[in-house]
């Protein structure tokens, strides 16, 4: 049966979980969500009423968040690149890093982003100012781990960098990434030039004007 993938080619967590699909080649069924498709997108909200994607189906099964996503598909669709370990002590690190780039890397970009799309009288001036705080200490932070290092867990690609590709691609053009902090521009390079993030972004770009705070002309 057709795996669906109730998705948006410009969203961050879809980018995630569709380059688990393109590393492993697995084939899926595309549901864009979108204006054009109101049919697509009442489908989905019937699925998932929280209305947040991406969302997978599998034949009786849907299964919700993208990291989740990732994992359903080692499990049940393995291909040749799993995005997880077998050892549950190296699949911990990897999952460690996977909250890091959701929890201090995407979540206060998506702040910023989110909070210019309100009103002006709406807006959380504080809130954005502790988001940007927080997006320069993971930078710092994250500068001195990745000396030395070529992926953000054990020696290979994984489900980290799933999340690390679109999080700190996004990141970069929401609060940019000073250049003192070479090891992570380095690391966001080696994951702009991955084929699987490669082919997310480019089918990405005619939506770049959505970007609220002005896509950069770049990437």
């Amino acid at each position: 049966m057709t795996l669906k993938l109730y998705a948006h080619p410009f969203s961050s967590y879809c980018q995630k979980a569709l380059i688990a699909f393109y590393e492993n080649g697995t084939p899926f069924e595309w549901k864009m969500l979108s204006p054009e498709h109101p049919e697509i997108y009442a489908e989905f909200a019937e699925l998932w009423p929280l209305k947040r994607f991406p969302v997978l189906v599998d034949g009786k099964r849907t299964i919700t968040e993208a990291t989740c996503i990732v994992e359903y598909l080692d499990l049940y669709h393995p291909g040749p690149a799993p995005m997880l370990p077998a050892d549950p002590r190296e699949a911990l690190e990897v999952r460690r890093m996977d909250r890091f780039f959701d929890n201090y890397i995407s979540t206060p970009q998506q702040k910023v982003v989110f909070d210019a799309l309100r009103p002006e009288g709406r807006r959380d001036r504080q809130g954005v100012e502790d988001a940007r705080e927080m997006l320069e200490l993971a930078y710092a932070w994250l500068d001195t781990y990745m000396a030395g290092r070529e992926w953000a867990a054990l020696d290979r690609f994984t489900l980290a960098d799933c999340g690390a590709a679109p999080f700190l691609f996004y990141a970069d053009w929401t609060h940019a990434i000073d250049p003192r902090f070479e090891h992570v521009h380095a690391y966001r390079r080696r994951l702009l030039a991955r084929p699987s993030f490669a082919r997310a972004v480019d089918e990405a770009r005619p939506f770049r004007a959505f970007f609220p705070l002005g896509a950069p002309d770049r990437d």
